[in-house]
């Protein structure tokens, strides 16, 4: 599912736009943050700042430590998070695909959107027996820049060029690795070669020691809505490994979920 990326409206309503820059904030604050700090992120007074606390405190989408006073993300934001993900037919359908495919590989299986031009992790499967005993930092709800995973690219690949210009000018194509793809030009012929094969391949583009492969997940009428990919720690899946063998599991993986959506190929 592709989520369009609103404009900001002229009749935005400043309460509510300064609340959710304080979510944004405290999302970016695992250790949580003191109310000066966030006065001071925010450019408020202390007094202003305080009242949107105090207000989204009480309906529990803020919270504050006891002994520190940092605040934190409140755990109202967790149940409206597992709501809209209950709501996402698309994540229930795929489930047993992506256990099944994760099985297989013996390696972590994701499953992502695309939204603002980002990429949000919506489910993840990682085996418990996982042979490497390494764990990928990825989580559901994580957001991540596009142009430099493999189902970001996957995504942009399917956009229409208007579209992915306009992402680009707004969201830049920062550096990640020393692999990423930093020069608009080239992007657009990469990602030319990705909706041809059909598949993408991040080589360590977003994450040092990190490799994926992914493919798109089609709906009824042929659309783009989601990508999968398979991640693992480059030192044991070469690139030569994705050809021969990683490549087809998650194409295969994606065509079936894609006709469990109603998806039918042209022949």
């Amino acid at each position: 599912m592709t989520i369009s990326n609103p404009s900001k409206p002229n009749n935005l309503v400043q309460t509510i736009e300064r609340a959710a820059l304080i979510l944004d904030i405290l999302g970016q604050s695992p250790q949580g943050i003191s109310i000066r700090d966030l006065s001071s992120k925010m450019n408020l007074p202390k007094g202003t700042t305080h009242r949107l606390l105090s207000s989204l405190s009480y309906f529990g989408y803020v919270r504050q430590d006891s002994k520190t006073r940092n605040y934190f993300l409140g755990f109202k934001l967790v149940e409206l998070g597992n709501l809209l993900l209950s709501q996402l037919d698309l994540r229930k359908e795929a489930e047993p695909f992506l256990r099944d495919l994760a099985e297989r590989t013996k390696e972590t299986v994701h499953m992502v959107f695309l939204d603002r031009g980002e990429i949000v992790y919506i489910d993840k499967v990682e085996l418990d027996h996982n042979p490497s005993g390494l764990r990928m930092a990825s989580r559901i709800g994580l957001r991540n820049p596009a142009h430099s995973s493999a189902v970001g690219k996957v995504l942009l690949s399917h956009l229409p060029e208007e579209e992915l210009n306009s992402l680009i000018k707004e969201r830049g194509l920062p550096k990640r690795t020393e692999n990423t793809i930093t020069d608009l030009t080239q992007l657009k012929e990469h990602l030319k070669a990705v909706r041809t094969q059909g598949y993408a391949i991040d080589d360590e583009e977003n994450e040092k020691g990190v490799r994926c492969v992914a493919a798109p997940l089609y709906n009824e009428i042929g659309k783009v809505v989601a990508a999968i990919s398979i991640s693992a720690p480059a030192f044991r899946v070469t690139k030569k490994v994705i050809q021969e063998s990683l490549k087809k599991e998650v194409m295969e993986t994606a065509f079936k979920i894609s006709q469990r959506l109603g998806y039918q190929e042209k022949r």
